[in-house]
């Protein structure tokens, strides 16, 4: 009977506060980070795990799909697509700092899509990814570093894996969108 009452008060909790949020995090903050503004926005081609050509294409597509509906939701902040990867691991600064200057970038993004498989033994049910992104402000300092796992977040066993990546890419940019205004990173200009 304990167990029953449990799985319901989970049950029950997931359905008040949106199970979607259980499958956001927050990996690293930056507590001196401070961004005059975010008016332009820069994303980077995202690396994908495992590192197999024919997913590439097909995860490029469905990640700058979701970036760019979800920065058009946001309104007013300019959103730029660089078709370059940099290691997600092994970010150079300042390579950030001069791209970010070279676009006029208040911020850059760093994304990085893992995908595993959900299932038993030979029975794969699904693919889901681990969307992860790191920001940069326009002078190479890092200042956060989200996730949104697809499995936790939705425990959705069907859908395409370009599905998934749309959904952990949304996940990741709108716990990101969150935690900057939460923590009031960004200062406002005066006019």
């Amino acid at each position: 009977m304990k167990k029953n009452y449990h799985f319901y008060s989970v049950f029950m909790i997931c359905f008040f506060v949106s199970c979607a949020n259980y499958g956001d995090s927050l990996l690293y903050f930056n507590k001196d980070a401070k961004i005059n503004g975010i008016k332009t926005v820069l994303y980077f081609e995202p690396e994908v795990f495992p590192d197999i050509t024919e997913i590439k294409d097909p995860t490029f597509s469905a990640f700058y799909n979701a970036t760019s509906d979800k920065m058009r939701s946001i309104g007013s902040v300019k959103y730029l697509q660089v078709n370059t990867s940099i290691p997600f691991d092994e970010v150079d600064s300042k390579m950030i700092k001069e791209i970010c200057k070279n676009n006029n970038a208040d911020v850059a993004v760093i994304p990085k899509v893992k995908y595993f498989k959900v299932g038993f033994g030979k029975y794969v049910f699904s693919n889901q990814v681990v969307v992860s992104l790191k920001l940069y402000d326009s002078k190479g300092n890092f200042v956060m570093e989200t996730s949104y796992d697809t499995y936790k977040g939705n425990a959705r066993l069907l859908g395409s894996a370009e599905n998934s990546v749309i959904i952990g890419t949304k996940g990741a940019i709108r716990k990101m969108e969150k935690e900057l205004r939460n923590r009031q990173v960004i200062l406002r200009k005066a006019s």
